[in-house]
């Protein structure tokens, strides 16, 4: 049986949501950084631990600069999970993502939201952890986009998760 499910990732401008997207699609990485403007959809089939297959639909989303409320509804709707990717590097990219995972789960109660602490390689993993804790700061997911570390862990924990 083959399952079609809607992933959207989200997140502040340059954050690594591309990288991360043609990681997980293509196993590609680019150090050139081009601003995605409006959304690119693409399509990665994956075999499941149960034999079914699943088409996972991803729509890489343009950056904001404020809050997730700034990305355009239509993106959102019809979505099964959220990705929010915030920046290990950059406070500001995660000042607000309490706040933006629950404008997510109460707008759109029955979407998995999850949040990725992105660019783990130029930070200390054990450093970071620490003082995303100390600040309250939920993550489900520290990646490198660049090394491909824990991308494709998450990816398929993820796929698992909504096909449930």
């Amino acid at each position: 049986m083959k399952l079609s499910k809607k992933v959207v990732i989200l997140g502040h401008f340059g954050v690594g949501k591309t990288s991360l997207f043609r990681r997980f699609i293509d196993n590609e990485f680019s150090e050139e950084y081009k601003v995605t403007l409006g959304v690119q959809i693409k399509k990665k089939l994956i075999q499941l631990p149960d034999g079914r297959e699943l088409s996972m639909i991803m729509w890489d989303t343009e950056g904001h600069s404020n809050t997730v409320e700034d990305t355009r509804k239509s993106y959102l709707l019809g979505s099964h999970a959220f990705i929010y990717v915030f920046d290990l590097t950059r406070e500001d990219t995660y000042k607000n993502l309490n706040n933006d995972l629950e404008y997510l789960k109460n707008n759109y109660n029955n979407v998995t939201a999850k949040a990725i602490g992105n660019k783990l390689d130029l930070v200390n993993e054990k450093e970071i952890a620490k003082k995303l804790a100390e600040q309250n700061i939920p993550f489900d997911c520290l990646t490198s986009a660049k090394t491909n570390e824990n991308v494709q862990d998450f990816f398929s924990d993820l796929a698992i998760e909504i096909t449930k």
